[in-house]
């Protein structure tokens, strides 16, 4: 199998419907359909049932999917690693981000680094929901624009921004209508999740707190999905608004809000907690301080991730 074909099946894997995925890698439909099915011809099996409404995942997709990724992940970290040495050490800096990159501030961030700092090559790397740190943990980034809560251990955080969070429901479930909803509005209903080994502090906030049954989730598109298909609930930003026909986000009133941060690797100054088992909106809230300040990188190695951090903090005004 080719890593290319392997990027177009989890294009269409995560987006669920060909004319997205294939509108996401930038070339035509019918031809992303036959590498599909070159694809499929090859495993020996089919990847996805196809209607005409969208596409799922088979059994035998669902197992592809996570080795795709994970395939794919290995050959970028060789394919950077090669070039860097190629490059003999040019400056560059691996930024992480997380799958839902439709932040506007985001963009002006990428307008004003440049601007101030053109001798430094950014590279991307985009992280699914199940990695909060977006790859820092794992060495795979310099630094990682993203939200929190996630463990810290290691890393120095801050934060940018908050964005309050609400219900992602069907637009015909009864709690739709409502104006504002409350954690206990949602009880007993299955909601998305995201796997196991998912950092806790991520699962426990995007889970208002509680264990949750229901399907399993890595992509935001995932997240809407599931919902639209199946019925079950979850959260999301509200200013992201549904995302898609057929679905409504109603603010939980009782749910601190989702804190965009820049973290990289390095020694915080303070530490905060987010327990899963004593969830509350004032504990969550008080959990995070964004104004401490966190120390940053000194050596000639993280002049770039030093850049990066103060023009983050001076483009989101903090």
């Amino acid at each position: 199998m080719e890593l290319r074909a392997l990027r177009y099946f989890v294009a269409v894997a995560e987006e669920l419907h060909f004319g997205r995925a294939a509108a996401r890698l930038h070339m035509s439909q019918p031809a992303l359909s036959r590498a599909v099915k070159q694809l499929e011809a090859e495993a020996g099996a089919l990847l996805f049932v196809r209607s005409s409404s969208g596409v799922a995942l088979t059994a035998v997709g669902a197992v592809l999917l996570d080795e795709a990724r994970e395939l794919l992940g290995r050959a970028e970290r060789v394919r950077e690693r090669v070039r860097v040495a190629a490059a003999g050490g040019a400056r560059t800096l691996t930024v992480g981000f997380l799958g839902d990159a439709s932040d506007p501030d985001a963009t002006a961030l990428a307008q004003a680094f440049r601007r101030r700092h053109p001798d430094v090559e950014v590279r991307i790397r985009e992280a699914d929901l199940t990695d909060p740190t977006c790859g820092l943990h794992a060495g795979a980034v310099d630094v990682a624009l993203t939200r929190a809560p996630f463990d810290r251990t290691g890393l120095a955080v801050r934060e940018l921004r908050a964005d309050p969070v609400g219900a992602l429901l069907r637009a015909d479930d009864p709690l739709a209508r409502r104006e504002r909803l409350e954690l206990a509005d949602l009880a007993g209903r299955r909601w998305f999740r995201f796997p196991e080994g998912t950092d806790a502090l991520w699962q426990a906030y995007w889970s208002g707190g509680q264990g949750r049954e229901g399907p399993v989730v890595r992509a935001v598109q995932e997240c809407r999905q599931a919902v639209l298909w199946n019925g079950t609930v979850g959260m999301t930003l509200v200013d992201h608004g549904p995302g898609g026909e057929g679905l409504v986000v109603v603010p939980l009133a009782d749910m601190p809000p989702s804190r965009v941060v820049v973290a990289w690797r390095g020694s915080p100054s303070s530490s905060f907690s987010f327990s899963s088992s004593s969830f509350s909106a004032d504990s969550a809230s008080s959990s995070f301080s964004g104004d401490v300040a966190s120390p940053l990188p000194s050596s000639s190695a993280g002049a770039s991730v030093r850049a990066f951090v103060e023009v983050a903090v001076g483009v989101y005004g903090r």
